[in-house]
């Protein structure tokens, strides 16, 4: 759920609220759908790509049978480390890793699974032909990415409610980073160029985004992303981001629970 080389931060604070708020919020519906997926592939030895707190890796550990190995991998140490902490139903090998240069032989794993990272890499095609090299003959690459932010509710409601705050420069990180690889034609030929010579299937995959309170929404908004440097960045002051985020996403849903939409891709292709 992390990726590399991009404009993103994901440490300091970042790790433990971004897992604290985030996964319940957005990651863990989209982690049990790519588990469950995953299960019907039958995998015997599994590639986690951009772990990030390992969402997806808990999913996997709880779905996949126990002889199932699994590698859950990330580039940010610190992320990795929460990720561990937190731990999973049954042993998980952690590994620091490079999506960009994954340190692993070629035909390594019968599946690789990547959740929301596919946004950060700074050379796509360069990362799913790393992908498609540890796969072998008969894997599959599966991984997810945001559709535009306008088709998921809390992210764009939070995004407007802050650029009033900053008018000259609004923070755009959730628009220009997770939610902007959402060209299905321009994933496909990324896909193609990365060297995978089957046309990928790109599935529209709408769920759920459930919280408590427009606070608890919020707050994973502007503490639990990068989101929370731009802010500070602009010298903006969190909580009051929070609070105008707040107000916002109260007015749209009310002083209770959330139930709000979020779109994403779902990319399997076959090496």
């Amino acid at each position: 759920m992390t990726g590399c080389g991009s404009d993103a931060r994901f440490a300091g604070g970042v790790p433990a609220a971004y897992e604290t708020y985030m996964v319940p919020l957005l990651f863990e519906p989209y982690a049990a759908d790519l588990a469950a997926r995953l299960e019907a592939l039958r995998p015997t030895r599994v590639l986690e790509v951009a772990a990030g707190t390992g969402a997806v890796t808990r999913a996997m550990a709880s779905a996949l049978p126990r002889e199932v190995e699994i590698v859950a991998t990330d580039l940010n140490p610190p992320m990795l480390e929460e990720a561990a902490g937190r731990g999973t139903a049954r042993p998980v090998e952690w590994k620091p890793a490079d999506a960009m240069a994954l340190p692993f032989p070629d035909g390594s794993f019968d599946a690789v699974v990547c959740q929301f990272g596919a946004m950060f890499f700074p050379d796509r095609p360069h990362a799913f032909a790393e992908a498609r090299r540890v796969l072998a003959p008969d894997g599959t690459y599966l991984f997810s990415t945001w559709d535009r932010i306008s088709e998921n509710e809390i992210a764009h409601i939070v995004q407007e409610a802050l650029a009033p705050l900053f008018p000259d420069d609004p923070p755009r990180f959730m628009e220009r980073i997770p939610h902007g690889y959402h060209d299905p034609d321009r994933i496909a030929r990324d896909v193609a160029d990365g060297g995978f010579a089957s046309t990928p299937r790109i599935e529209t995959v709408i769920l759920r985004s459930r919280t408590r309170s427009a606070k608890e929404a919020a707050t994973a908004y502007c503490m639990g992303t990068p989101l929370r440097d731009e802010i500070v960045a602009r010298g903006g002051r969190l909580d009051e981001a929070i609070a105008r985020a707040e107000a916002a996403l109260g007015k749209m849903f009310g002083n209770g629970e959330i139930d709000a939409k979020m779109q994403a891709f779902v990319v399997a292709v076959p090496r």
